[in-house]
């Protein structure tokens, strides 16, 4: 069952963690980050977030990434070498929350702490904790808002430009979310494409790419050309969907609303190319990360949230220039502030 995350961090404050600001006193603490890819702004920031802190906290920071979003065997291969190099902690961003459950065990059944960023693990409880947005949160935020814009939804054609087929929890997570904040039955809410509203035109895989975007979004067209609202996976999918839709000249008749909070699509918001975005932190991930990880390197102790659990709410703001009544959001100046990439 693909978790749907409430607990909130408050005030991002770690249990038995007020020291972390001093350095990690014990030689060679080595932290791992492993993200999806190197190229998405995502995940870069999430990089920087990383090193910066490694450096704070005195320990060393090695990175490794897949070639794509998907790339399995680069992120298993990554965890075995971090273990053999006796690593103390690994950071994150599964590609395959449920594929890589096995090896993640292996990793801490040899001692290290395994924190998922972004992107929960299938079950969640194979890590030993997640620092990510509520996914499902930023996806019905867009949800919420897309409906009020539209106001008679019974004339929505939805179109949902997804990850991928595979299911993978924070995919599920903003799909569902966005569904169900638009008024849509959701039926299984951890799966995807069991719904049988007759407003959804249907889904398609993006891998999280401008390319496949519009690819994605031009492969529906041909299905009903009569698309009028798109929820994207994220910002990169979303230029690349707005861009398939200035080919059928449809650019101005749609809809488009997404998550991520990068300055690229924090712009694109304030162009007028998305209406509506739900704005992660990151760069708060990585380095609530590497804090744990050298806390853990210290006294053994592994993170809990105020409340005791393992999940950490790193937050979300819905940014858009055409508020709504009773859905709180930030402007894209505003947003432009605090925006990554």
């Amino acid at each position: 069952m693909k978790p749907r995350v409430t607990a909130a961090l408050t005030a991002f404050s770690l249990l038995a963690m007020s020291s972390l600001t001093t350095p990690v006193l014990a030689d060679d603490v080595i932290v791992g980050l492993i993200t999806k890819t190197n190229t998405n702004p995502f995940f870069v920031k999430m990089r920087q977030g990383a090193e910066a802190k490694a450096k704070e906290m005195g320990v060393e920071l090695r990175t490794f990434a897949g070639k794509y979003d998907g790339d399995n065997e680069a992120q298993i291969e990554a965890i075995e070498s971090l273990v053999a190099a006796g690593a103390k902690g690994i950071l994150i961003t599964p590609s395959d929350p449920a594929g890589l459950a096995d090896t993640v065990k292996r990793a801490r059944e040899a001692g290290l702490l395994v924190i998922a960023l972004d992107t929960p693990f299938d079950p969640a409880e194979s890590a030993d904790a997640t620092f990510a947005t509520d996914n499902f949160k930023a996806g019905e935020l867009i949800g919420q808002w897309a409906a009020a814009k539209m106001g008679d939804t019974a004339t929505a054609k939805i179109a949902t430009l997804d990850l991928s087929e595979a299911q993978i929890t924070v995919d599920v997570l903003r799909n569902q979310g966005f569904l169900k904040g638009f008024g849509v039955d959701v039926k299984n809410i951890d799966k995807m494409y069991d719904e049988d509203d007759p407003r959804i035109v249907g889904g398609d895989s993006t891998q999280g790419s401008e390319e496949g975007g519009r690819t994605a979004i031009e492969n529906l067209l041909q299905k009903d050309p009569g698309i009028n609202i798109i929820h994207t996976i994220n910002e990169p999918a979303a230029a690349g969907a707005y861009e398939g839709l200035k080919s059928f000249g449809l650019a101005d008749k749609v809809l488009i609303v997404s998550v991520d909070g990068g300055c690229p699509g924090v712009q694109n918001v304030k162009d007028g190319v998305i209406g509506a975005t739900s704005m992660q932190f990151p760069l708060l991930m990585a380095s609530l990360g590497v804090e744990a990880v050298a806390e853990f390197a210290k006294t053994g102790k592994k993170p809990a949230n105020s409340e005791g659990l393992s999940f950490y709410n790193t937050g979300v703001e819905l940014v858009t220039d055409q508020p709504v009544e009773g859905i709180p959001s930030i402007t894209s100046e505003e947003a432009l502030k605090k925006c990554w990439g």
